[in-house]
């Protein structure tokens, strides 16, 4: 067989040097290369061929793998964006699976694995890939205790969203808010966690306590905004991060979208201009101050009411944020728009249409095309 040129190498029985007997060392190539030529001399044909060639990779070239089904629990998070190379690494640093390779064969070959959802799931160690992605796949497995926060929300908003999607009651969280030491507030809060609970989706794993999830939630605006580098926006601007943060939040309220950078260069100029006297004029943080719903319409009296957060009565910024900001808001708080505009009019509830305005005057004519809107409009 060796006049084959199969590559197989004969050396002499080391236990018998009496013996003529040879030991042969396969290679996998050198092996597939024999159960070829053994097809092709015998005519087993392409069947024997395939049968031959899976059995071989099962047993010399497949990715190792467990046989399953396992045993004991493992807690595992998948999180938002994970590949399946991601997931494979996961589960393979906790034991349950054997190898990546395994796991993303699996992935790849079932069609229900692109519909993994971010959050925890319980295995077993030392399952079959194949298995474990079939239980992820399951949306009945996901441990449920996953909490969306929008942005533009209070801390007692924030707090009722909480308590409505955990296991903890409001008057639990609340604990928690009023001795803030161990959720790490920056210094420059204050204890104060207004503006500094970030709007995000959180997956909460078991046993989570108020305070970690608290603790989770600053963690994730500490990562926003050393992303966004607040401390070096704060310099540039020359003002503090506290105050950022809360012109953010003032943008939050007031914006959406393109117009966001806009409100905070009309924030900025009334800050530093003299067209308003270093008023703001926002009803958002009056609404604020009087313990409302920030969107809620004012009536003269209200706007006279005098509290630290009435940016009518009192120049400046308020002393505190008066929403949670996202990602955006926060941007145009460190990078706003260039432009000479004191003031703004949303001219169309439905479409969000904004004009902005460098004179009273000009203020004076949007604001009557707004008022000639809600004539003929039922958004107002």
């Amino acid at each position: 067989m060796s006049e084959l040129g199969l590559g197989i190498e004969e050396t002499d029985e080391e236990s018998d040097p009496s013996s003529h007997r040879r030991r042969r060392r396969f290679s996998f190539a050198s092996c597939l290369a024999v159960l070829v030529a053994l097809v092709i001399v015998f005519g087993g044909g392409y069947v024997a061929l395939s049968k031959g060639v899976d059995f071989l990779s099962s047993h010399l070239g497949g990715p190792a793998d467990y046989p399953g089904p396992g045993s004991g629990k493992v807690l595992v998070q998948v999180h938002e964006g994970d590949s399946g190379a991601d997931i494979g690494n996961t589960l393979k640093s906790k034991g349950v699976v054997q190898s990546v390779d395994a796991f993303t064969a699996a992935f790849a070959a079932n069609p229900d694995a692109q519909g993994i959802q971010v959050g925890y799931y319980e295995l077993l160690k030392q399952m079959k890939a194949s298995d474990a992605v079939e239980l992820l796949a399951d949306h009945g497995n996901l441990i449920e205790n996953n909490v969306a926060v929008p942005e533009g929300l209070r801390v007692t908003d924030v707090v009722a969203l909480l308590a409505k999607g955990t296991d903890f009651s409001k008057a639990d969280f609340q604990k928690v808010l009023d001795k803030p030491a161990k959720i790490g507030l920056p210094k420059y809060a204050g204890g104060n966690a207004e503006g500094y609970l970030f709007p995000a989706t959180y997956a909460f794993p078991p046993k989570s306590t108020p305070t970690s999830m608290l603790k989770a939630m600053v963690d994730r605006w500490r990562q926003a905004t050393d992303k966004a580098d607040l401390a070096a926006a704060a310099d540039r601007l020359g003002y503090s991060q506290k105050d950022l943060m809360t012109i953010a939040s003032l943008v939050e309220a007031e914006a959406r979208g393109n117009d966001m950078p806009k409100v905070a260069r009309v924030i900025y100029n009334r800050l530093e201009g003299t067209e308003t006297g270093g008023l703001l004029q926002i009803d958002a943080s009056v609404n604020y101050g009087l313990g409302q719903q920030l969107g809620v319409g004012l009536t003269s009296d209200q706007l006279k009411q005098d509290t630290p957060y009435n940016t009518y009565t009192r120049a400046g910024l308020p002393p505190t944020p008066i929403e949670a900001p996202g990602d955006d808001a926060i941007a145009a708080a460190i990078n706003p728009a260039q432009g000479d505009w004191y003031y703004y009019v949303t001219v169309n509830l439905k479409t969000g249409e904004t004009k902005f305005a460098t004179t009273y005057d000009e203020f004076l004519q949007y604001k009557a095309e707004f008022k000639q809107y809600c004539q003929t409009s039922d958004a107002c």
